[in-house]
């Protein structure tokens, strides 16, 4: 099946309503690892609405599988992410005004700087993933980049409100993996998954990890972080099962 890695992103967000301590975003990684999940993931922004720098240094120090940091291509997140050396780099677009990541990246329109910050993070043996529309010139910018990994960005699948537009956009969604596939770069997707929607995505094969932060955190607050991730496991194996 496709491995989950959690995005523990929301549990910040409900801390920093407050600006306390609590809720703890380690705590709730732990909690997710221990639920069966094969990666954290965390998304360090420029104004640090929710994820704060001191979670990232402890998530790296205490978490056991995988830590993606989802990033932007600004010069005081990449210092940050040198020193914190994660398992994974996504780099992400980011806008100031936005409520949550709105589209993939213009790879082809920031190819220069990309291929710059893809370099420098290999060369410290981190990969780059590059969070994309699935859209084929994007996806064959990423590869001439050399980037390790896309993530397509099923937001606009997410979204869709009727059947028609839904199935028209989960094409999109299968035709681009298909084409990372025969480009040989490893491919992930994520964004605005839940358990009513997550099947038909993760029953695509070449789909080898999905990335899912915001249902997850909303099921937990009724269920707990770790029922709530095992739900999304149980859905993740019944989406391979059923293929």
């Amino acid at each position: 099946m496709a491995k989950l890695c959690v995005n523990i992103d929301h549990v910040t967000t409900v801390r920093q309503a407050r600006m306390v301590d609590y809720p703890d975003p380690v705590a709730a990684a732990l909690m997710a690892e221990d639920a069966g999940c094969t990666g954290i993931t965390v998304h360090l922004r420029e104004d640090r609405r929710h994820i704060q720098d001191n979670d990232v240094y402890r998530l790296r120090n205490l978490i056991t599988t995988k830590l993606n940091l989802e990033m932007a291509a600004v010069p005081a997140i990449v210092e940050v992410a040198r020193d914190v050396e994660p398992d994974q780099v996504t780099l992400v677009p980011e806008r100031r005004q936005e409520i949550t990541t709105e589209g993939g990246l213009n790879v082809i329109r920031g190819k220069k700087k990309l291929g710059k910050i893809i370099r420098m993070f290999q060369d410290m043996d981190i990969p780059v993933s590059l969070f994309v529309d699935p859209d084929k010139d994007q996806i064959k910018a990423a590869v001439e980049l050399g980037a390790n990994s896309i993530e397509l960005h099923t937001g606009s699948y997410s979204e869709a409100k009727s059947k028609k537009e839904k199935n028209a956009e989960l094409s999109k969604i299968k035709k681009a993996a298909k084409l990372s596939e025969q480009l040989s770069i490893i491919t992930h997707a994520g964004h605005g998954l839940n358990l009513d929607n997550v099947i038909p995505v993760a029953a695509i094969n070449s789909i080898l990890e999905l990335n899912i932060g915001h249902s997850i955190v909303a099921r937990a607050v009724m269920v707990g972080m770790k029922n709530a991730v095992k739900e999304m496991i149980k859905a993740l194996e019944l989406a391979r099962s059923a293929i």
